[in-house]
């Protein structure tokens, strides 16, 4: 049995999401995905809209989707030591980056591959976001 991994924030829940989780569902027998509490979004330097609990039961209720864990940290070995995950999925805007370069290597070690998918050029919570806010602002 393959089992596989994802992390995300998942706020405003858009087709990218829907693409990362079917194409790492396609992936693996058993799809573990890490949602990111709403202290950890702070690395992000944003606030999510919709909150932590409603977006574990929003990803929870996909297809996709076998389990739903809490990410409480950035630390993605530490991840793989609690869940034991043969695969990671990660966007591929992390590609080759300084960051993921050491977490490879890591991975390396304990035979987990990392599988890059292509991020969804034009769409993004952060857009959705953006968007709203400037429609708001519009209307006042």
């Amino acid at each position: 049995m393959i089992i596989g991994y994802t992390t995300g924030v998942f706020d405003l829940f858009h087709i990218g999401h829907l693409n990362l989780l079917r194409n790492a569902k396609a992936m693996c027998d058993k799809l573990i995905v890490g949602i990111t509490t709403d202290d950890l979004v702070a690395y992000k330097n944003k606030k999510a809209v919709i909150n932590f609990e409603e977006r574990m039961e929003i990803v929870r209720a996909i297809e996709y989707v076998d389990a739903v864990v809490p990410q409480e940290s950035m630390d993605k070995f530490a991840a793989w030591e609690k869940l034991k995950f043969d695969v990671i999925f990660v966007g591929d805007d992390w590609f080759q980056s300084e960051k993921w370069q050491d977490i490879e290597h890591q991975f390396t070690s304990v035979g987990v591959r990392i599988v890059y998918f292509p991020y969804t050029k034009g769409t993004s919570s952060t857009l959705i976001n953006d968007v709203l806010v400037k429609l708001r602002n519009d209307e006042l």
